[in-house]
């Protein structure tokens, strides 16, 4: 996790930043006039960016997407106190691809470029997408609902599938399209941070990609089943298992340094 911080070190990678909340922003805002949960989101076809730029730009797209699903809001006249959790979900919604990718132990050092050449890495990709997506929509449901706005149910089940769709659908041809043009201009993030910064993976990091996946696949179903059964916010045990997964998504990261 190291480079999410000392990437502000690095001129090029504060321009992927800046281009990539950019460009976020200013698909999402457009669609805010097509509400799902009023104030809360929207059909959002510019959720095809945080899990493809995450491969290309890494911390830069984490970066990037949080800032840029924040400008949505302030924008798009639905900034409020859980644009908090939103920038903490999109920021998990481009920063698990990346780090997973690398992390999962699936691909073999020398296939790690994702450039979805070969049935593997397009599986691959396609989890990681489901995966982010479910992360990003668990973190927002559960601090939506903290905050008692919207019941976890809602959220927990609208932002995945909405997030989904995007990043497995319009994500990937735009990761087979442009990532040969990312790598040949060297924007690529491995080949942007220096070697020094790079993150050296290990049992650490492996054991944090799996304490992420066993977060999102075991707490978001348990959570939603709850929350359907009981109904309303801020029912505890709907809390519990949703921050369970929330923390342990964070905790996750933590570990892949």
């Amino acid at each position: 996790m190291k480079e999410v911080f000392t990437m502000w070190k690095s001129t090029k990678m504060i321009v992927l930043t800046a281009l990539t909340a950019a460009i976020y922003a200013a698909i999402l805002i457009p669609f805010k006039a097509i509400p799902l949960v009023p104030g809360f989101t929207e059909v959002r076809p510019g959720n095809m960016i945080p899990v493809a730029f995450g491969l290309f730009f890494g911390p830069a797209a984490a970066w990037g997407a949080a800032i840029g699903n924040t400008l949505g809001d302030i924008f798009g006249s639905s900034f409020g106190v859980g644009s908090l959790f939103g920038f903490v979900g999109n920021f998990l919604f481009a920063y698990i691809p990346y780090k997973l990718w690398n992390n999962l132990g699936i691909l073999k050092p020398e296939e790690q470029s994702p450039d979805l050449k070969g049935a593997k890495k397009i599986v691959l990709y396609m989890v990681l997408a489901i995966l982010a997506s479910a992360a990003c929509g668990i973190f927002i449901a559960w601090g939506v609902d903290l905050l008692g706005f919207v019941p976890f149910s809602v959220l927990g089940t609208i932002i995945p599938i909405n997030n989904g769709i995007a990043a497995c659908v319009l994500g990937f041809i735009l990761t087979i399209l442009l990532f040969p043009r990312i790598k040949k201009w060297d924007l690529y993030w491995r080949d942007v941070i220096p070697e020094a910064d790079l993150p050296k993976g290990g049992p650490i990091a492996r054991i944090g990609a799996w304490v992420m996946v066993a977060s999102i696949v075991i707490c978001l179903p348990i959570a939603l089943v709850l929350a359907y059964r009981i109904g309303g916010t801020q029912a505890p045990a709907v809390m519990i298992v949703a921050g369970i997964g929330s923390i342990g998504c964070l905790v996750g990261g933590i570990l892949q340094i």
